[in-house]
Order: structure tokens, then C-alpha cells, then sequence
């Protein structure tokens, strides 16, 4: 049980990461049949959907693409943000789907944006209480904390899966209905979305079970 624990905690997420790499590896070298590259992508979508106010920019590093909800910018990875392709295409309408559920008001993304500070304070101070906890049997109402914050980062992972799906659901919707991809793309583009939320898949799973294993440990103590 315990090598299946393992293979699944370390093989999932690489996994993911491979699946995704290769996967926008094979997309970003096929054009895509508009022409157009993440950027216009990106400026058509949030036009057509009455956010003008938002940017779009170029951001530093591979697959860096994301959306701030603070400052109101989407943000490319510089091949996605120069190149037209199809894979370049599925993920700046991906981000742009998060600029609409923000102007939408879309519970879960406001929930994820809320969690944010609190997840990344939690989730770093948590294991200063769980390793006391574990190394001091003594102290296992330290361990009881540790869960507890842990489970705060646990909460936000769990919430990013129905953000992410639902802006990737937005994402094929706005490039088919506006006829960015034609054909064969929209099978291809939503491999490209499916393979990037395979890594969210993973860092979930891998997060609600180290939280069952910890929780285990806690309450065979007792």
C-alpha cells in the first residue's frame, strides 16, 4: 500500500508534466488556419466580450500564461504571445475565460482568489506543526494544527479544478462561435486544454491524499 502511496504522489505529477509538455510541443508547432497569433487571440475574445479595460502583455518564461484578476491583465508566454498556433490559441482563450468569470462574478474563481494569501501562508506554516507533531508523539495536538492548515491549501487546490475546467469550457466556446479554429483544430485544441488540466488533476490528488495519509497518522495516535 504504501509503494502505491508513493508511486502515486511522485509518478502523477510527473505525469502531468510530461503530458502537458509534450502535448503543447506537438500543438505549437501546427499554425493554426486564422492566422492569428495568442495575442490578437486574446484582444478579439476580451473585445467581443466588452472587456476592453483588460491587457493583454508578454510575460517572461515558458508556459507562463495566466490572468490577474488585480490588475486586470492577461498574460502571454512569448510564443504563445507571438506565435499562431493552435496550441497558442487554446491557451490564450483559456485565459481569457478567467478574465470572463471574473467579470462575471463566477463563485469559484472569487472563492480561489479569496484563498489565495490565506492558502500560501497556511500551507507553508503547516508543516512547521506537522514534523514537531510527528518527530514529538507528545505533541500531537501540534499535528492536529499542521492538518488543519494544511487543509486550507488542500481546499484551494480542490476549488482551482472547477475554475480551470469551466475557463477552458468558456475557451473552445469563444474560438469556435467566433470562428477562430475550424475542423480538425477544435479536436486539437481541446487536447492541448485537456492535457494542461491534467496537471491541476494531479496536484489535487496528490494534495487530498498526503492530507488522508497525515490524517491517519493523527487519528491512530489517538
Amino acid at each position: 500500500m504504501i509503494f502505491l502511496y508513493i508511486g502515486l504522489i511522485i509518478l502523477l505529477p510527473i505525469y502531468a508534466q510530461f503530458k502537458v509538455k509534450r502535448t503543447y510541443n506537438k500543438y505549437s508547432k501546427i499554425r493554426s488556419t486564422s492566422g492569428m497569433n495568442g495575442a490578437e487571440v486574446a484582444r478579439l475574445i476580451l473585445d467581443q466580450n466588452g472587456l476592453q479595460d483588460v491587457k493583454v502583455i508578454e510575460s517572461k518564461g515558458f508556459l507562463s500564461d495566466h490572468y490577474n484578476p488585480i490588475t486586470k491583465i492577461v498574460a502571454l508566454s512569448p510564443n504563445n504571445y507571438r506565435e499562431a498556433s493552435v496550441a497558442g490559441t487554446a491557451i490564450a482563450a483559456h485565459e481569457v475565460g478567467h478574465a470572463i468569470q471574473d467579470k462575471e462574478a463566477y463563485a469559484a474563481l472569487r472563492i480561489r482568489h479569496r484563498l489565495v494569501p490565506v492558502a500560501n501562508i497556511t500551507s507553508k506554516a503547516s508543516w512547521i506543526f506537522i514534523m514537531i507533531g510527528i518527530f514529538f508523539s507528545s505533541m500531537n495536538s501540534l499535528l492536529g494544527i499542521g492538518i488543519a492548515l494544511l487543509a486550507v491549501g488542500v481546499v484551494f487546490q480542490v476549488v482551482t479544478l472547477p475554475v480551470e475546467f469551466n475557463a477552458s469550457s468558456r475557451a473552445m466556446n469563444q474560438i469556435v462561435s467566433l470562428g477562430i479554429i475550424k475542423n480538425e483544430e477544435e479536436k486539437d485544441a481541446k487536447k492541448v486544454l485537456s492535457a494542461a488540466a491534467m496537471t491541476y488533476v494531479a496536484a489535487a490528488a496528490v494534495a487530498v491524499l498526503e492530507l488522508l495519509r497525515l490524517v491517519l497518522i493523527f487519528t491512530s495516535r489517538d
